[in-house]
């Protein structure tokens, strides 16, 4: 199973308990919430490794997957899959590149159009994409704060989103989508606010691979 821009980011290993927790159960203490809002505004720059998992409707393993993500605010990521697929996905800023590279194939859509309100704007936006989503409550689980929020717009595919920090850093990522699919994402060797590659956040097709739509272009400048 190939990687869907709409589940940008996505999966993974560490099943929380906090999937299994009810609504009820939430604190509706700001706490939570503010950690959210300090990772929008303080975090410029996350590179990290992550292990991902798709668990269906009925608590099975769809597909687990892991690589490295590196993000750069505002608007600036690249996840980039090893196993059990080679697959690069980058947002530049004005589009969004994902390469399989097993299909020799290139897709390329504007990223406004491929993210909307998807829960990847949490990871590259500012504090007001915030502005799309509900607060629901917090709760922590074996020392890790999970923030539940939902999406005001379900037309996304997505209806529930957890975040989840440890220590204050976020850890930790779940979404669930509309046919109860959830996407778990934990990462490892968290690296924040450190000088990021101008490289790193390009993405030129390699020669002789099959390109799917078309970029957008940068405005030129006016003299």
């Amino acid at each position: 199973m190939k990687v869907s821009l709409t589940l940008i980011p996505v999966v993974l290993l560490l099943a929380s308990g906090a999937v299994a927790q009810e609504e009820a159960g939430l604190s509706q203490e700001a706490d939570g919430l503010q950690l959210v809002e300090d990772f929008l505004n303080d975090v410029a720059t996350l590179s990290a490794r992550f292990e991902q998992q798709l668990i269906d409707a009925d608590d099975a393993v769809i597909e687990s997957s892991s690589g490295t993500l590196d993000l750069r605010r505002p608007g600036q990521f690249r996840w980039s899959y090893f196993a059990p697929y080679q697959q690069v996905l980058v947002a530049d800023g004005l589009n969004i590149w994902s390469y399989d590279v097993d299909l020799e194939q290139v897709t390329v859509k504007a990223q406004e159009e491929a993210l909307g309100s998807t829960p990847a704007i949490l990871l590259g936006g500012s504090s007001d994409v915030l502005d799309d989503f509900d607060y629901i409550g917090s709760l922590t689980d074996r020392g890790t704060v999970w923030v539940r929020l939902r999406p005001k717009d379900t037309e996304n595919g997505f209806n529930k989103v957890e975040l989840g920090f440890t220590e204050g850093n976020l850890s930790r990522m779940l979404f669930v989508d509309n046919l109860e699919q959830t996407t778990i994402v934990a990462l490892f060797d968290v690296r924040l606010n450190e000088p990021a590659d101008e490289a790193t956040f390009s993405f030129t097709p390699p020669a002789g691979v099959d390109v799917v739509g078309k970029p957008l272009e940068a405005p030129v400048a006016e003299l």
